[in-house]
């Protein structure tokens, strides 16, 4: 069975999540909100994939059971660098910083 719609044009960015050595919590993940769907991801670095010609919000919480912290948004566009990172407060009511890298 094949489609007549050829299939959409994607790209992969690369999302380093970094957790602070001295951070006042533990034994907490991260969770990765892209278009508005949350899934669990892991501490360093991973892969994603996204359309290539739109513009993606992609956002980043920390949860410890009774309340979300370290919330950070990032509205990625097509001429952005396919490369983001995520850096997570310290403290456990602070929020967390998405930038760009090169």
């Amino acid at each position: 069975m094949t489609s007549a719609e050829p299939a959409p044009a994607t790209r992969r960015i690369e999302l380093t999540l970094r957790k602070p050595w001295f951070a006042l919590y533990g034994r907490v993940r991260p969770t990765l909100v892209i278009g508005g769907l949350g899934q669990p991801a892991q501490w360093g670095i991973g892969t994603w994939q996204l359309p290539a010609d739109e513009t993606a919000v992609i956002g980043v919480y920390l949860f410890n059971r009774m309340w979300r912290f370290g919330r950070a948004e990032f509205a990625l566009e097509p001429h952005h660098a396919p490369a983001l990172e995520y850096r997570a407060p310290a403290l456990p009511f602070l929020p967390g910083r998405i930038s760009t890298r090169a």
